[in-house]
């Protein structure tokens, strides 16, 4: 997998938790650094620990799948990639627009992340340096999860379904790409 497939890949896990950063910082009177790196903190933090979670769950049944690692793959990025554009397109709930704890922003990182936990269980059956990888993908959620502050700050809820549409659409694009390549189908 290249540095650009693995780029990709961390923009599109980290679509969830831009547009929960967005919505976050909606009902941000005025910026607050703190709570901005808090969010991003924990956004890219467990963006970065849960594929590594699922690579390590992935290796342990490594044996087993490996024949069928790319249906695999093409599967859960679909599905993750599907889930994310069918919301894309849901109303918001008017609870999810109080103001935040730790304890919310600790079960918003997990719900965010859980996506990247199946992604991990895809890395173990490719070739792919998870260290990098990881890394990647919680730096990548990081920074876009701290924009995504900004940006909800600063422009409010519009952008939100489309961003989680575009992360969405890139897991499925992926997923079929990779189907593809296994299945030498692409002349590339």
């Amino acid at each position: 997998m290249t540095i650009w497939e693995i780029f990709l890949i961390a923009v599109g896990l980290s679509m969830d938790a831009f547009a929960v950063a967005v919505c976050k910082g909606l009902k941000m009177p005025k910026i607050n650094k703190k709570q901005t790196a808090l969010i991003a903190l924990f956004f890219g933090g467990f963006q970065g620990l849960m594929p590594l979670i699922g690579y390590f769950l992935g290796k342990q049944f490594e044996q087993y799948i490996v024949s069928v690692d790319h249906w695999i793959t093409f599967v859960l990025l679909g599905f993750i990639g599907g889930k994310m554009i069918y919301e894309s397109f849901k109303k918001e709930d008017e609870d999810e627009d109080k103001p935040f704890s730790i304890k919310e922003l600790f079960v918003l990182a997990i719900a965010t992340s859980i996506d990247a936990l199946a992604v991990g269980i895809t890395f173990a059956f490719l070739q792919v340096n998870i260290a990098i990888s990881v890394s990647f993908i919680g730096v990548i959620t990081f920074i876009l999860s701290a924009i995504g502050v900004l940006i909800g700050h600063k422009f409010g809820e519009k952008y939100k379904s489309k961003a989680e549409f575009a992360g969405g659409l890139i897991l499925v694009l992926i997923g079929l790409k990779i189907l593809l390549e296994h299945l030498e189908l692409l002349p590339f």
